[in-house]
């Protein structure tokens, strides 16, 4: 019996979902398509892309749910990756320097919990 990647407990990979009419993929996984209706299977997605657009997160949310870590709030970038599959995944960027953020930098992106996270892709994982 195949686990269903809808499931916390699928393992490693970004999961989604694909509908068996149109076709259509979507992150995070849903049990029917958003455009058709039809029913839609499960998906790992391949988690590289590039980077569609962003923003820089310059004050911390309200808490809760957001918990200020012990050494304070940083600044932070959050960005949508359009994904090989066509899909585009909200994603916090981890990168070393937000000045070298740039729209459709190759990205690689890995679900966790809560939001997915994208950091910037080594040359051998563009494209892959």
């Amino acid at each position: 019996m195949a686990t269903d990647p809808r499931s916390p407990a699928a393992g490693v990979g970004l999961r989604g979902s694909r509908c068996s009419g149109c076709a259509v993929t979507v992150c995070p996984a849903e049990d029917a398509c958003p455009r058709c209706g039809g029913p839609a299977d499960a998906a790992v997605l391949q988690g590289t892309g590039t980077l569609w657009t962003w923003t820089v997160q310059r004050y911390a949310p309200k808490s809760p749910p957001y918990r200020i870590p012990p050494d304070g709030f940083e600044p932070f970038a959050l960005g949508y990756v359009e994904l090989a599959e066509g899909v585009r995944v909200a994603a916090v960027l981890d990168v070393d320097d937000l000045d070298d953020i740039r729209i459709g930098m190759p990205l690689t992106v890995t679900a966790g919990d809560g939001v997915p996270r994208a950091r910037p892709a080594s040359p051998g994982e563009e494209g892959t």
